[in-house]
């Protein structure tokens, strides 16, 4: 195994950690109904919906339509201002 493919696995398992970490907070988000963190917290108005649109982003069954509706919900957490 040459150069190339130690920097392949440590990518992979970059990746692999970013995931892990984005589904840890997607769930938090969904069943707290909070944003762990410093400043997620202040940027995230609607963190359940948030949270189902990272989740739905990395659990999406390889659908390009399912990813692009967790973006949109991702991005609607961020938008839409709270009824409370």
């Amino acid at each position: 195994m040459g150069y190339g493919g130690f920097v392949f696995i440590l990518l992979g398992l970059v990746a692999l950690g970013l995931a892990i970490a984005w589904v840890v907070v997607g769930v938090h988000a969904l069943l707290l109904g909070r944003v762990p963190g410093k400043r997620l917290p202040w940027r995230v108005r609607q963190p359940r919906l948030w949270g189902a649109g990272a989740l739905l982003m990395l659990f999406n069954g390889g659908s390009p339509s399912l990813f692009a509706v967790g973006v949109g919900l991702v991005a609607l957490g961020y938008a839409v201002k709270s009824q409370r």
